[in-house]
Formats: structure tokens, sequence, C-alpha cells
């Protein structure tokens, strides 16, 4: 765990998968950098830029999992838009538990361990809110 404040870490939009490229191409043109993974434990293709505060994802066609099932969900319900604001907190849990006072539904949780690292992600519902709470000492 961390003692650092709570602060705006970055913001996920979903997007289609057949206009995945294009969107990542104009936040390149814009002066994002990506990295890319395919998290095919979670059924989703990523575009992340943490260092400016950005997230591109869309689910792998076909995917059943959690993760794919809901980003397909809201881009069938929304079209390609904000998904989710990441708020990194000293401690994803206990921010989840503050957001339950408030009627929170949680959509999705992942944590890790290891070599020194740790990552908790909570992405959940609350106040008609998308956010996830992150603890993480990743840089």
């Amino acid at each position: 765990m961390t003692d650092s404040p709570s602060r705006l870490h970055h913001v996920v939009f979903a997007v289609a998968r057949e206009r995945h490229d294009t969107v990542g191409q104009l936040f390149t043109e814009l002066g994002f950098s990506f990295n890319e993974a395919n998290l095919d434990e979670l059924g989703i293709r990523v575009l992340l830029d943490w260092d400016r505060g950005i997230e591109l994802i869309s689910p792998d066609p076909g995917s059943t999992t959690e993760v794919a099932t809901s980003v397909s969900d809201f881009l069938a319900n929304h079209g390609d838009g904000v998904y989710t604001v990441v708020v990194q907190v000293p401690g994803a849990s206990a921010a989840a538990d503050i957001a339950d006072r408030y009627g929170s539904i949680v959509r999705f949780r992942q944590a890790f361990e290891g070599d020194g690292n740790y990552l908790e992600e909570i992405d959940l519902s609350v106040c008609g809110l998308p956010l996830t709470f992150l603890s993480t000492n990743l840089p």
C-alpha cells in the first residue's frame, strides 16, 4: 500500500474493435504514445498511455469473459465513449467499501502481487458514475 493521496489516474474509452486502430492513430497523432496489449485472459485489446492518462479498450470478437462482455454491452448500449474514469487511491478495497455505502455496483475486480509489485483494481458504478479504483506501486 502507498500513502499517496487519491488522484485522477486515467480515462478509459471503450471503442468498437473495427475502429480501435483508427482511434489509436488519432490519439497518436495528437501526441499520445501507446503500449499495446492483448489481454486474452480478459478478452480485450488495450492501447495504454498511463503517462498521459488515456486507455483505449476493445473486446475480442466472440469473447465471453466478464470484462469483454461488459465492454461489449457498453458498446451496444452507448457506442464508443468513456467507459470508466480511473482514480488512483491508497487502497482500492477501502475505496470500494466507501463507494458501497453509496450503493455501488461492482463490475470487475483484479489483483496481483509479486516481485515487489502490486496492483488492485476495482471497476464499479456509483451514483451513476463509472469509476475504477486503482492501487498500485507500478509507475
